[in-house]
């Protein structure tokens, strides 16, 4: 039997064109920036936009990943390094130095990412990004993603000890594992974050369950409090 709301036959008159706001029944992206969340029964049961930054090694993809999956609302965790890795031929790895397709290749992921954030926000999936991103680039950095997304995204600082960053790194394969002087640079410059007025975890001594319990703390007190970036 066909399935519901569907004929068995095909219509005898074209289609209508298509809205240009609508693919089939999935609204698609409005044309203005995702507001600030409103949360009056706590987090859980919240549509939220989430940018965790944090050094490599930092722990961002698996927090962000269990965060989502535990969630009691529908979450997406998206990625920007699984993103920008899209790029197949003519991938420029940072690792070999950093040059203007690298940089276009970031730029890039992140305006992708966030069409992605806003276009499952606008369906009422909660999403939830992570980045490095740098105090030190602020137009690239916070300001990209506030671009991409739209003042309702809440950034959250992971950041553990140096120590806990090089043993995590240490464990990682491929183009993402990192030489320790290149950790410990980045480590020392996401160390500009404190003082931002960003909230920061420090999940040195955390496993990730207890992570994402301080997320969900964190980002209870960012919507009743925004900060200020």
């Amino acid at each position: 039997a066909p399935a519901p709301g569907w004929h068995a036959s095909a219509p005898q008159h074209a289609p209508a064109a298509p809205s240009r706001d609508t693919t089939g029944h999935v609204a698609l992206p409005p044309g203005g920036p995702v507001p600030l969340p409103q949360a009056p029964e706590g987090t859980g049961v919240t549509t939220l936009a989430v940018l965790l930054i944090g050094p490599a090694g930092a722990g961002k993809t698996t927090v962000a990943r269990y965060w989502a999956q535990h969630r009691r609302v529908p979450t997406a965790h998206i990625s920007l390094d699984d993103v920008r890795e899209w790029v197949c031929a003519g991938f420029a790895d940072p690792q070999s130095g950093w040059n203007d397709h690298s940089e276009a290749q970031y730029r890039l992921a992140r305006r992708t990412c966030g069409f992605a954030a806003r276009n499952f926000l606008a369906n009422g999936i909660s999403c939830i990004l992570d980045d490095a991103v740098f105090p030190d680039r602020p137009v690239v950095g916070l300001g990209g993603w506030k671009r991409h997304v739209g003042p309702g995204l809440l950034p959250v600082v992971l950041l553990p000890g140096l120590d806990i960053v090089l043993e995590r790194n240490a464990e990682r394969s491929g183009n993402r594992r990192l030489s320790d002087e290149e950790v410990a640079g980045i480590h020392g410059r996401m160390a500009g974050w404190y003082g931002s007025g960003l909230p920061i975890i420090d999940n040195s001594q955390y496993d990730v369950p207890t992570t994402a319990r301080l997320l969900d703390d964190v980002l209870a007190r960012a919507i009743a409090s925004p900060p200020s970036w």
